[in-house]
């Protein structure tokens, strides 16, 4: 049974965060012409324009955590009994494709992917069909925070745009190209996927606070490849405020909104519509390159033309700071469990490039494009690998 205690942590969180948020916002932040603000903000997150919105993303946060733990814990319990009454060793390493056929049918560890899976969908939809029905309302924000500052915005209509991006990533509809509102979107329902724990940017913040710097201690200019919705962008900002940094995305609609929020927070901090692996930015251009959870949303292949593109961009000294799943030698053993986890977060998430990117050796593809590769950093973020790629 659910718990209600469960049922309001994420309204009681988001709560929670007003007097943590109101400290970090920026002291620019002040109303701006065209700006929509129907709700109020609390701290730095701005409300959903109507209460039974958020009163569905509440509940739906809410059982994204019940569903993350219990369930999860559940399923995994289910896995291993599976796995002894077969006489096989639970934490044995098998293909994926083996532990998919051994859990696929099962009840009980189905009906964990299944809550999970159904939640997602309910998230977005729901989301969407609100900014869809608002459109006039938003697209007029968009194009009137489009030419304002600070900070700036880049768009390119005649990019063309790979298919590889146009995935619906995590199940989005219209993926992060697709939809005019991807960006409103992503950023609220990445509110429910982090169950309620990062209203207020918290996770980004706290991987900028694990960033590692160039040993000259030299910050000019940093650049964030991928920056989807721009919040580990204007994290990067708030540690590092005399530098110029730029967050690009190949999503125009993602930056847009990106924007759209840096005037909301009065953040002076630069947008532009770009690919990752063709930036367009001079040779040694940045301190700093940063990037989160992109290179599993790539095509292997793009991920070593992004790592060689960021070793271009970077000055000689400059840091290379991807954060992202584990490869190579700091993946964990493959169990029966976390392989049918695997396979179905690709199957069912539509996470289309990340069994590609698992398969391969990141720390080595930074190293062969030119990086001092450094493997025994702190880590910044649970579950993620830990690189720092240096350029002499």
């Amino acid at each position: 049974m659910l718990n209600r205690r469960q049922l309001i942590s994420a309204s009681t969180a988001a709560a929670g965060c007003l007097a943590f948020g109101a400290a970090a916002r920026s002291a620019n932040a002040a109303p701006w012409k065209g700006q929509v603000d129907v709700r109020g903000t609390v701290g730095r997150l701005k409300r959903l324009g109507e209460l039974d919105l958020q009163s569905q993303q509440d509940f739906l946060t809410s059982f994204r955590a019940y569903t993350n733990n219990d369930l999860r814990m559940a399923a995994a319990k289910r896995a291993d009994e599976i796995c002894a009454k077969l006489g096989m060793d639970p934490k044995a390493p098998i293909p994926y494709e083996t532990a998919a056929k051994l859990f696929e049918k099962d009840p009980i560890v189905t009906s964990y992917v299944r809550a999970w899976v159904s939640n997602q969908n309910q998230t977005w939809g729901t989301i969407q069909e609100y900014f869809h029905k608002h459109a006039d309302m938003y697209l007029n924000e968009m194009d009137a925070a489009d030419k304002q500052g600070p900070g700036s915005l880049e768009l390119n209509p005649t990019m063309d745009v790979p298919a590889y991006t146009k995935h619906e990533i995590h199940l989005q509809p219209g993926g992060y190209t697709g939809d005019e509102f991807a960006g409103y979107i992503n950023f609220y329902g990445v509110n429910n996927f982090y169950a309620g724990l990062n209203f207020q940017d918290e996770a980004q913040r706290a991987i900028v606070a694990a960033v590692i710097p160039p040993k000259d201690g030299k910050v000019k200019r940093i650049l964030d490849l991928g920056c989807a919705t721009g919040r580990l962008t204007f994290a990067l900002k708030e540690r590092f405020p005399d530098a110029e940094v730029w967050g690009i995305d190949v999503g125009a609609p993602m930056v847009r909104f990106a924007h759209v929020r840096g005037l909301d927070l009065g953040s002076d901090v630069h947008f532009a519509q770009r690919l990752a692996e063709d930036t367009k930015f001079p040779d040694g251009h940045f301190d700093m390159v940063v990037s989160y959870i992109l290179f599993h949303e790539v095509q292997a292949s793009a991920a070593k033309k992004i790592a060689a593109e960021a070793y271009r961009v970077l000055r000689g000294g400059g840091t290379f700071y991807p954060v992202d799943f584990p490869t190579g030698r700091q993946a964990p053993a493959m169990t029966p469990y976390t392989g049918f986890s695997q396979w179905w977060d690709h199957r069912w998430n539509n996470e289309v490039w990340a069994m590609n990117y698992r398969s391969l050796n990141f720390a080595d593809e930074m190293a062969k494009v030119g990086f001092t590769v450094d493997e025994n950093i702190p880590q910044a973020r649970r579950s993620h690998g830990k690189l720092l790629g240096i350029k002499a």
